[in-house]
């Protein structure tokens, strides 16, 4: 009977693959017969930066058990967010009552610029370039429902779309790049003449499969003393 027991327990000691951030605590307090009852209530939002992101609220009359509380309630409450080339598909606008948030994708570089509750989603859900704005309350816990519900709201369809749209154009680069490589000059050999060879072009043979460019020693030869003569006669002018 207690084998199983420490199988289990083991499991839960792994280590766990989402991390974890605190966005807030707060300490809220109850009158009862006796006086004031105090707790703490905890919002943490849970991410393994690959699109996968959750968050939690819990109380408890300590802060760690509250932690612990919150981040089973996020494991709970898991969604996927469709990051296509770093950012979001395309912008999104969503309210919640007095909360609203606008998110638009941005190009590479641009980084995640927002502030507080958006910037800490947008890292555990592996977003690196955002542009976002959060208006009307500075409530934390409206601000993150607002931002989970805009991140679900995005349309498969579209984001399939957007999504050929990305390779499309990578695989134009990747042509481009191909084309350019195999245009570059290829190296320039010497060789000498067939009579220093040995009497056979076996040398040159070699050399041009390899795909160099092969220039006899006698063509070089007769390029300088075209150039000297140039110089010459460009001297004699003076």
């Amino acid at each position: 009977m207690d084998k199983p027991r420490r199988e289990r327990k083991d499991r839960n000691d792994q280590g766990s693959e989402f991390e974890e951030r605190v966005v807030e605590i707060s300490r809220v307090s109850r009158v009862v017969k006796g006086g004031r009852r105090i707790r703490f209530r905890v919002l943490i939002v849970i991410g393994d930066k690959k699109g996968k992101i959750g968050y939690g609220i819990a109380k408890g009359n300590e802060i760690a058990v509250a932690v612990k509380k919150a981040v089973s309630f996020a494991k709970k409450k898991m969604i996927i967010v469709p990051v296509v080339n770093d950012t979001i598909p395309y912008e999104v606008n969503q309210t919640l009552g007095s909360a609203r948030v606008f998110l638009k994708p941005a190009a590479q570089g641009t980084s995640v610029v927002a502030g507080g509750v958006v910037r800490v989603i947008a890292e555990l859900s592996g977003i690196k370039n955002l542009l976002s704005k959060t208006i009307g309350t500075s409530n934390k816990v409206n601000n993150v429902k607002t931002v989970f519900l805009a991140l679900s709201s995005f349309d498969p369809a579209k984001v399939e779309i957007v999504k050929k749209r990305y390779a499309d154009k990578k695989v134009e680069t990747t042509l481009i790049v191909d084309t350019e490589l195999d245009t570059e000059k290829q190296p320039i050999v010497e060789v000498a003449p067939q009579s220093k060879v040995d009497g056979s072009m076996t040398q040159v043979a070699d050399i041009a499969e390899a795909g160099a460019e092969v220039i006899p020693a006698e063509a070089k030869a007769e390029k300088t003393e075209k150039s000297k003569k140039i110089v010459k006669s460009k001297a004699v002018k003076k």
